[in-house]
């Protein structure tokens, strides 16, 4: 009777999750089980990739990417609407009280360095742009790109994205520019600025970065990639991952993959996965983004 009542104690503990709630079985471990992640969309060709691979090593896995702005994905992740989340910055100290206050137990890991990228329409011909220049653009000021061509829009996937927020935080920007217009997703953003003249569209770095995609090729058809510098011309770059990782390029964010799943689940197996640099941290190199962990190996441009 004894042994009978210790097992059952053990397993009641196995059957509560990282947030010490009861009674939830665990069918899931590290590689087998069904889950969801909430990934910002801007990076979603390197998270497809990832998925799949993810799966294709564990058969016994289903995991399914829901992709939106950073702002509803960390919405849902409140509202325990998803375990893990994947967006470009660890939580605030405000955001960390409110979920210790719901004593919510959780891990965020660095695990990549993005960048954003300005895409041009080729009728621009001038791709060197200030950091300067570009807060003007999108606040309330008739400044233009040193081109004779005046910039007539600046678009965005949407409203609350990781590329919305970086931009207007980083550059302290209160009131957006009548230019400044909003759609609904980064390939959207790439497919209008091949077909509106002067225009400049801002999306993050992983739609094009991946030399070895053909998809990713066929975005960059048509298209110019602006080189920006903080303060002088010669220290204009584009987001080539060399100049990301030693930060010459200005416009660098990271990428963090905040779980609250069990130590043994799926989730946690996947966070794992990125983390390993014969793994997700080797996808994310052979993508053309900065790993967190592995050493990138610098290349003239």
């Amino acid at each position: 009777m004894r042994n009978l009542l210790f097992m059952a104690i053990a397993l009641l503990f196995a059957a509560c999750d990282n947030n010490n709630n009861p009674f939830v079985y665990q069918k899931d471990a590290h590689g087998r089980g069904k889950t969801h992640l909430y990934i910002e969309e801007s990076f979603k060709p390197l998270f497809t990739t990832c998925i799949e691979t993810f799966m294709s090593q564990y058969p016994k896995a289903r995991i399914k990417g829901y992709f939106d702005a950073e702002n509803k994905i960390i919405e849902a992740f409140y509202n325990n609407k998803t375990k893990t989340i994947v967006i470009t910055r660890d939580f605030n100290d405000q955001e960390k009280a409110y979920l210790k206050s719901k004593n919510v137990s959780y891990h965020s890991d660095k695990i990549a360095t993005d960048a954003i990228a300005l895409i041009m329409h080729p009728g621009i011909t001038d791709t060197v742009m200030s950091v300067d220049q570009i807060k003007a653009l999108l606040s309330n000021n008739k400044e233009v790109l040193p081109s004779k061509a005046e910039v007539k829009q600046i678009v965005f996937d949407q409203k609350g994205s990781a590329n919305f927020n970086f931009m207007t935080n980083m550059l302290q920007i209160e009131q957006l520019a009548d230019r400044v217009a909003a759609l609904n997703s980064n390939e959207e953003v790439i497919n209008y600025v091949k077909t509106h003249p002067n225009t400049i569209g801002v999306i993050g770095l992983n739609w094009i970065s991946d030399q070895d995609d053909p998809t990713s090729l066929e975005f960059m058809e048509g298209l110019r990639v602006a080189a920006v510098y903080d303060k002088d011309p010669e220290t204009a770059y584009k987001p080539y991952a060399g100049m990301i990782y030693t930060k010459e390029y200005p416009l660098i964010r990271d990428i963090w993959i905040i779980n609250k799943g069990r130590r043994s689940g799926l989730n946690t197996g996947f966070v794992l996965f990125m983390k390993k640099d014969d793994k997700g941290q080797l996808i994310i190199q052979k993508s053309g983004l900065v790993p967190a962990l592995t050493p990138v190996r610098l290349v003239l441009q």
